[in-house]
């Protein structure tokens, strides 16, 4: 039988796969939001309700673990579903997968010069026109549309390329937390924690106000999973690169708990309210607190810009990779498949999200909170198609070559499916905080719509191709693709820690 060959470079080690997982979930949520959360929550309870996320978002971790070492060909959840449910299954999920990474690439266009306002007051010239209650200036389109070229072209160079800069703006991200939480040691006292520890009177309402923030932590999360969809560019051990997926949510996990926990050490309940009723950049006034000078808020800024860059960065490499990966496999049209001669990147896949990315500015920052939100529901749904396919694969072919293979696969599996499952109902259930809105849902049933469109033309055009080169590829073939595992320390440490935890929960 024909079996495909991995035409990608093999570039990314275990460093890049860990910044652009890690740099994909640290956004600039951190920065804008911490506020919200501490008086949703409470600082502890808020804490306590991402670490309640993060426990989800393991869950499902631990699938995509274990799918990506065992099937790493580009795609990531285009291969494990087709796996598992056949070419209609495999086209629902990716397409879900590529609404998410397109509709956050296109949410940080807008992002990124409405943190230059913050920056800069007078940055905003040459008014243009309003839609959905936004001002859209000339100043401001200009910024995003270059930005969103010059990741494209970054993209376009190499997974390594874009890989490098994950890495410098991860670590001014990182550094910019670091100092934070550094300061609230120093500067920052207990007495702040005063009547703030948790929201509600009693063990019941303190209870509910956790939940109520942990069932959008999860949100905060999306972006691990954009490690699979490059899986044949990543030249690391098979069983590493779960362990490095793992570890990448529980670094987001330690980060969002810790900013937390250093934002109500330094500011008090009434200088919380005070500055989500001026700037609403609650992070950014504690370091400004702490340290004595506004100055020190524009650092915690230029993180958070620095962390839309990553998650910008991130989705743009996951969702090029997901199109290449349907359109090589006759799912969409073929000429979403063409690698650049030089780079080895999709290039015609990154032109088109590029594309989006450099067109989306011009629809206003309103209606891209509406096209994010209606990409996270993709992402939760592909999420829950995964965490099935992890059980059916473990079902049905137990004996599928699993470098990196997980313990109490029926308790990992059901949770996965659960969390996963809870956070759709989360978009769906009215009332739940997170339920999507009239406009968010005519943009799910449109793009749904455009698949059912692509599924049929290319169904019909294709017939016995469609979907056929994902399963060309055997199991041999895919554990060929990067080298063997090896017995480092650190692998020691980590499958022990991950046994410990399951063993506990199970």
């Amino acid at each position: 039988m024909e079996q495909k060959t991995s035409e990608f470079d093999k570039v990314l080690g275990a460093w890049d796969i860990l910044v652009i997982a890690f740099g994909a979930m640290i956004g600039w949520g951190w920065v804008v939001s911490s506020g919200n959360w501490i008086e949703s929550g409470g600082v502890l309870g808020a804490a306590i309700a991402f670490a309640i996320g993060g426990i989800m978002i393991f869950f499902v971790g631990l699938t995509y673990a274990e799918l990506t070492a065992a099937m790493p060909q580009c795609g990531g959840e285009h291969v494990f579903s087709y796996r598992a449910m056949g070419s209609t299954g495999s086209f629902i999920c990716t397409w879900a997968i590529i609404l998410g990474y397109v509709s956050v690439a296109c949410f940080e266009a807008c992002a990124f010069p409405t943190i230059i306002t913050y920056l800069w007051p007078g940055f905003l010239k040459g008014y243009l026109y309003t839609v959905a209650g936004f001002e859209v200036y000339a100043s401001w389109l200009i910024v995003a549309i270059v930005i969103a070229f010059l990741i494209m072209i970054i993209n376009i160079n190499g997974a390594k390329t874009a890989a490098v800069l994950q890495t410098v703006l991860t670590c001014i991200i990182g550094g910019a937390g670091i100092i934070l939480i550094v300061a609230s040691v120093v500067t920052g006292s207990v007495d702040n924690l005063q009547g703030q520890m948790f929201v509600g009177n009693g063990t019941g309402e303190a209870m509910e106000s956790i939940i109520k923030v942990a069932v959008i932590t999860p949100f905060f999360f999306i972006g691990f999973d954009v490690i699979p969809q490059a899986a044949e560019e990543i030249n690391v051990p098979l069983k590493k690169i779960g362990k490095m997926m793992i570890l990448s949510v529980v670094l987001a996990v330690v980060f969002y708990s810790l900013v937390i926990l250093a934002v109500g050490y330094i500011l008090n309940p009434a200088e919380i309210v005070e500055s989500q009723q001026g700037t609403g950049l609650v992070t950014a006034d504690a370091m400004a607190k702490a340290f004595g000078t506004k100055v020190m808020a524009k650092v915690i800024i230029v993180g958070g810009m620095c962390g839309i860059i990553t998650s910008w960065n991130s989705f743009l490499l996951g969702g090029s990779r997901a199109m290449y990966s349907m359109a090589e496999s006759y799912m969409i049209p073929p000429f979403f498949a063409k690698l650049h001669p030089k780079h080895k990147t999709p290039v015609n896949s990154l032109y088109l999200i590029g594309a989006l990315t450099m067109l989306a500015p011009f629809a206003g920052r309103t209606m891209m909170v509406w096209i994010c939100d209606a990409g996270n529901f993709g992402c939760c749904l592909a999420y829950c198609m995964v965490s099935v396919s992890f059980l059916i694969l473990r079902k049905k072919e137990p004996d599928m070559a699993r470098p990196y293979k997980v313990g109490h696969y029926k308790f990992v599996g059901f949770m996965a499916v659960v969390m996963s499952g809870l956070m759709l109902l989360v978009y769906c259930i009215p009332g739940s905080g997170g339920s999507l809105v009239f406009q968010e849902w005519i943009m799910v049933g449109g793009w749904s719509l455009l698949g059912v469109v692509f599924y049929a033309i290319c169904k019909r055009k294709y017939k016995e191709d469609f979907g056929k080169l994902i399963e060309l590829i055997s199991d041999e073939d895919a554990a060929s693709l990067m080298p063997e595992a090896d017995d480092e320390e650190l692998d020691v440490v980590i499958d022990a820690a991950i046994d410990r935890v399951l063993s506990s929960m199970a």
